[in-house]
């Protein structure tokens, strides 16, 4: 039997049009016709030897074949991209000196930072994760060359940035809890629930002040006139999850990159208010950029759409 090469090009229509969810988008976005896209999964499928997609009401969904795929496309791209990365970049040296926040820090800067160092070992990484503030103050005094930041409505934007992605805020719980053991504030509140317990001040686990998002959750927590209290104070988002999963309060964040021992609750049959959205934002220092700051950028932009789905551009 001879040996299967699968087509790097087909496997990035294939990765595209399930990304998308159309693979009509797709051709799109790949500047092809809808039916060459379609003649590349015929491919696909005929080199898998069994069937990738199934039909799901009007759409189509995975097989467990085309989960596998899936898979596997997304390791080839990726190598194939890095390579490619590597290559043009093959004379990329110099410095980038990259701030984040904490919950990116855990979740893009590994896989960024890994392949970014593969593709180019002759530029030098300084990365330091910190508090909004501090961010925007590094960049400002010329102590960063990138930075991404978390902002609320209403924040002042600084030069040469871009938002990455708008998330919602979410109130955050045990995600061991069940409904019957859970504390008052996670079980659906009934009507006929005592006055006192009603009025028991929601306790809160948030980062320190000054924090923008702290603000945020005591301002909507006024004005739909539900008390709250203080239960757990950090400068350490690990901390904050600690006391969360262990039921001491409710936290806030977006869903990016919740960690497995917390969850974000249904409001549904709660008293707790609806939250706004935040953004997250990437500046740099200068307009123009180094290449090797122009470059890291634009993986941690690609990292940032493939793990919130908001592809930007």
């Amino acid at each position: 039997m001879g040996r299967v090469n699968f087509d790097l090009d087909v496997l990035r229509s294939f990765s595209t049009g399930v990304a998308l969810g159309s693979y009509a988008r797709a051709a799109d976005k790949l500047g092809r016709s809808t039916s060459a896209v379609s003649a590349q999964l015929k491919k696909l499928e005929s080199q898998a030897g069994t069937p990738l997609l199934r039909k799901a009401g009007r759409g189509l969904e995975l097989t467990e074949a085309g989960e596998t795929m899936l898979a596997y496309a997304h390791r080839l791209l990726e190598i194939n991209d890095e390579a490619a990365a590597a290559l043009r970049g093959v004379d990329l040296a110099g410095w980038v000196r990259l701030g984040l926040q904490e919950d990116l820090g855990e979740n893009v800067l590994p896989g960024v930072l890994g392949r970014f160092a593969r593709a180019h070992p002759r530029v030098r990484i300084e990365a330091c994760v910190a508090r909004s503030g501090q961010l925007r103050e590094q960049l400002e005094m010329g102590a960063l060359d990138l930075a991404l930041i978390w902002e609320a409505d209403g924040s002042q934007s600084l030069a040469h940035g871009e938002r990455l992605a708008r998330l919602p805020l979410q109130w955050i719980g045990p995600a061991s809890a069940e409904p019957l053991d859970a504390p008052w504030w996670m079980q659906q509140q009934r009507a006929d629930r005592s006055r006192s317990k009603a009025r028991e001040p929601l306790p809160l686990v948030l980062l320190d002040a000054p924090c923008p998002l702290r603000d945020i959750v005591t301002v909507t927590l006024d004005r739909a006139g539900i008390a709250w209290r203080h239960a757990f104070t950090s400068a350490s988002l690990a901390a904050l999850w600690a006391a969360t999963s262990s039921g001491l309060g409710l936290s806030v964040r977006t869903p990016f990159g919740l960690p497995a021992h917390v969850r974000a609750l249904d409001r549904t049959g709660t008293r707790l208010p609806q939250l706004p959205s935040m953004a997250l934002a990437m500046y740099r220092a200068q307009a123009q950029p180094e290449p090797p700051v122009a470059r890291l950028a634009e993986l941690l932009r690609e990292a940032v759409a493939a793990s919130t789905g908001q592809a930007q551009g």
